[in-house]
């Protein structure tokens, strides 16, 4: 099954629920994913869609981050409750394990040898990592091991 259409069958199962909170998360998604479509003219395929939902995760996250630093507490807690909504519908995360071995077989993949071939490793590694994994993290790990 899609991405799309099980975040169109979990609208309709919040619907039904009555859940709202679940529904006005799901709701934005799918607006989302139409703005972009319209926006590029085309068709979003899975991986369009996952850089969309990582997307809204990571502004959630800084709006839970903002919210809590200025005490508000009740709006951090809607952001929160977005977070968990949304990341249901991203891929099973990477392991420590699994990244390592990710980054060491790009960086042989290019024959990286220095930072100045950070764009490559970065390039492999961000179409099968999206969504999976922090990329910051793995940024930060790909420069331990190139400087090395």
């Amino acid at each position: 099954m899609s991405l799309l259409t099980k975040l169109k069958d979990a609208q309709k199962d919040a619907m039904r629920a009555k859940d709202k909170l679940r529904l006005g998360a799901i709701r934005m998604v799918l607006a989302e994913i139409k703005q972009r479509e319209i926006d590029n003219r085309t068709t979003l395929d899975e991986a369009g869609i996952t850089s969309v939902l990582v997307k809204l995760v990571k502004q959630r996250r800084d709006s839970f981050t903002q919210y809590t630093d200025a005490g508000r507490e009740d709006l951090a807690e809607i952001e929160a409750n977005e977070i968990i909504v949304l990341e249901t519908f991203l891929p099973q995360p990477l392991t420590e394990e699994e990244i390592i071995t990710l980054i060491d077989d790009a960086i042989a993949n290019t024959g990286a040898a220095g930072m100045q071939d950070m764009g490559k490793v970065m390039g492999i590694i961000k179409s099968k990592a999206e969504g999976r994994a922090d990329m910051g993290k793995i940024s930060g790990l790909i420069k331990q091991r190139l400087s090395a």
